[in-house]
């Protein structure tokens, strides 16, 4: 029972951080807007998927949690 209650915190954490991120993104230049990303407009609707963007900050968060489990 324990385990899964860890499970659901750490999952909490990075989708928390994850939205950050994402929220953030339109202030920091070159990210959110990067090729790759679908945008869609209508009239009164507007979809936007950050694929490339969610992948890039998916390999900076791996590539830093790798060096810092090496320690």
């Amino acid at each position: 029972m324990a385990d899964i209650v860890k499970v659901f915190i750490i999952a909490g954490i990075a989708l928390i951080i994850s939205g950050l991120c994402l929220h953030l993104s339109g202030k920091i230049p070159g990210i959110g807007r990067l090729p790759g990303d679908i945008l869609m407009k209508k009239e009164s609707f507007t979809l936007y998927i950050p694929i490339t963007t969610c992948f890039l900050i998916s390999m900076a968060l791996s590539l830093s949690f790798l060096l810092w489990n090496r320690n």
